[in-house]
């Protein structure tokens, strides 16, 4: 076998449909498009979800819900995130957002909420933009201290 020899399986390419090349082709006259109508005519495009004059799917199917534009979004850090880094890190002396984006716990952007689930072992001082209130007792109870930061 030499690749100047190789080729398609029989019967896997088809000839390409050539239409408007005139009678001599099969298709001519209204080249593949049937007679008159809106399909049948230049510049025809069909409108997305259009199912031929039938009510769509997406005008049937009720409205529902409503986005708030004034909901903040949060990034979620665990109680347990922070401990195994504690545990990674012994050079941490507290936590603040900067630290936490640093070791890839969040993205630059985000803004940082600690929840409360997982243990605390250590004594650290935790600031962030949100808390919980299991999270802010739980780092309190180790003796550590809670810091909400602006955003």
């Amino acid at each position: 076998m030499k690749l100047h020899s190789l080729k398609p399986a029989e019967g896997a390419t088809k000839k390409g449909k050539r239409v408007g090349r005139g009678q001599g082709s099969g298709r001519g006259g209204t080249s593949t498009r049937g007679h008159k109508g809106q399909q049948s005519r230049s510049g025809y495009s069909k409108k997305r979800g259009f199912e031929g004059g039938q009510m769509p799917l997406y005008r049937r199917v009720p409205k529902f819900g409503f986005k708030n534009i004034n909901r903040v979004e949060y990034r979620g850090i665990n109680l347990a995130a922070i401990d195994n880094l504690l545990k990674a890190n012994k050079d941490i002396k507290e936590i603040t957002p900067q630290i936490l984006k640093e070791n890839g716990l969040a993205a630059k952007k985000d803004l940082i909420k600690i929840l409360a689930n997982g243990e605390l072992t250590a004594k650290i001082n935790v600031s962030a933009n949100a808390f919980s209130e299991k999270a802010k007792s739980a780092i309190e109870e180790k003796g550590g201290s809670v810091t909400v930061v602006s955003k």
